[in-house]
């Protein structure tokens, strides 16, 4: 289910969509923590890309699975394979940072809500939230680098130098 599309490996098309939505989701969801006044312009947004972030975050992951054991039946050994590795283990932290930042934003969305149908929650859940998703943005940041440094540096590696 997660190898190809459009006879390509799928993982190779899915990362480009975390690569702009796990930042736009950071991006927003700094915006609606930094700029209250702005709160009921940004809030759809940002529970969209809450939503988004992680789906496609995890089938990034699923499909990179199905690409790495591709490879590994192909014959894929020793240092390529050291570096699948490593690339596959901060693509697995990327997901979980990313759902931790999307809970985070919801739960955000819904300490500052002005929603009768919002349940409420107490008063030191937005400044305590607020501080947890610019932590796990930074992150998520970090980790999106990270992971897509060391994808590109295997497939890429010196060709431009």
């Amino acid at each position: 289910m997660f190898e190809k599309a459009l006879g390509l490996p799928l993982h190779v098309l899915v990362v480009h969509a975390v690569v702009v939505f796990v930042p736009l989701l950071v991006l927003l969801a700094l915006a609606y923590v930094a700029l209250p006044r702005f709160r009921a312009r940004l809030d759809w947004a940002v529970a969209a890309l809450a939503v988004v972030a992680p789906i496609t975050a995890w089938v990034s992951v699923q499909s990179g699975e199905a690409l790495q054991e591709r490879q590994i039946a192909r014959g894929f050994s020793g240092e390529i394979l050291d570096k699948i590795n490593e690339h596959a283990e901060y693509g697995d932290v990327l997901f979980w940072i990313t759902l931790g930042l999307a809970v985070a934003v919801v739960l955000l969305l819904v300490a500052t809500g002005r929603h009768d149908r919002l349940p409420k929650l107490p008063n030191w859940a937005a400044p305590v939230l607020s501080v947890l998703v610019l932590g796990l943005g930074v992150a998520a940041l970090v980790y999106v680098w990270l992971t897509g440094h060391s994808g590109a540096e295997m497939v890429w590696g010196n060709t431009f130098e």
